[in-house]
């Protein structure tokens, strides 16, 4: 599969070509949301706007939305690793592991050693790169399965982390301001909207940005596609795959200072379901599981559509069980049409 065709499932046309005007209604949509993966989890997150802006007139307050780019921000901004690993056909279940481990390291190499917020800082984007460097080196060197390794290394980072940490919390004012400055706030139009929540946004337009204008944005795509022909295609896959989980985990510890932001304190506890919260936002998001095919902002729409649905159901009173029902019914439901998009026919 060339890089060409990989391209042009995540950035639109009819890369499959053929005549549109002689399929069915039904072909035709197959076809759309073939060549435009964002467009099915867009219209979904507009549907649920409404729906919920019609069932409770709290919903979009000021109030309410800043609190719902609040709670996205941690997991769209882990959602942005997660895709570029997946778009390779990986899995990436250590992110959330990742992602606490950082926020630990940063905030108690600062508050037990005076260490100034910067240098912790960087500190902790080090360890998130060198845990995602682990992982891309076991894939790769050891060609062992992406599920299997960061299964393992999931462990492995959670229980570093409860040992660095003592299972201890370290508390926001023990901190430099600069690792709580993803928590701080400014007011547009109306609405609260952290500084955490921005650096997602902006994190994702350079994401986007570098997977569809740069080479090495292509051979992401390609290697998902197809691993074998992109390798005789001289490709360097391998390098490739070392690079985005590399990455992933330099893009997780910007999770972590989110985090820490968020919550104002740094907590061995914390994000423990993120890893799977993560999935569950790119694979809403269109992106394909089996590699090849998908776009970081439609990520991002997942973890908006996840956001909005556990928010606006909690506003309509619906009890937590069922709000989780209804994300489960979400995976499944985005999954199944990802294997119907697949089968696409030219």
């Amino acid at each position: 599969m060339s890089t060409t065709l990989s391209q042009s499932h995540s950035s639109g046309g009819n890369p499959l070509g053929g005549d549109d005007t002689k399929r069915s209604p039904l072909a035709r949509l197959q076809h759309l949301l073939h060549s435009q993966a964002t467009i099915g989890p867009a219209a979904v997150l507009l549907v649920a706007i409404v729906v919920f802006a019609v069932l409770s007139p709290r919903f979009l307050t000021p109030g309410n939305i800043s609190l719902i780019l609040q709670q996205v921000a941690v997991i769209g901004t882990l959602a942005v690793g997660q895709t570029i690993v997946i778009l390779t056909a990986g899995i990436d279940l250590s992110c959330g592991a990742i992602m606490v481990l950082t926020s630990i390291v940063m905030a108690k190499v600062a508050a037990d050693t005076g260490l100034p917020g910067l240098p912790a800082l960087l500190l902790g984007f080090l360890v998130g790169t060198l845990c995602g460097l682990l992982n891309g080196l076991l894939v790769t060197r050891l060609k062992l399965p992406p599920f299997i390794v960061t299964l393992g290394t999931l462990n492995v980072f959670f229980a570093l982390n409860l040992w660095y940490s003592e299972s201890a919390t370290i508390r926001g004012t023990d901190m430099p301001s600069l690792l709580l400055w993803t928590g701080q706030t400014i007011n547009l139009g109306g609405t609260r909207v952290t500084y955490g929540s921005i650096m997602m946004v902006v994190l994702v337009a350079a994401m986007a940005f570098a997977l569809k204008n740069t080479a090495w944005g292509r051979h992401v795509y390609a290697t998902g596609d197809d691993l074998e022909a992109s390798r005789l295609s001289g490709i360097r896959t391998a390098r490739v795959l070392l690079s985005v989980y590399a990455t992933a985990g330099a893009v997780y510890a910007l999770a972590a200072w989110v985090l820490i932001g968020r919550i104002a304190s740094a907590s061995p506890q914390a994000g423990q379901m993120d890893n799977l919260d993560s999935i569950t936002a790119v694979v809403i998001g269109g992106t394909s599981l089996f590699g090849g095919r998908g776009a970081i902002v439609g990520s991002l729409i997942g973890a908006l559509i996840v956001g909005v649905f556990r928010n606006g159901l909690a506003l309509a009173g619906v009890d937590v069980l069922w709000q989780t029902l209804a994300v489960g019914v979400l995976i499944i439901v985005a999954v199944s049409l990802d294997q119907w998009i697949r089968k696409v026919k030219p």
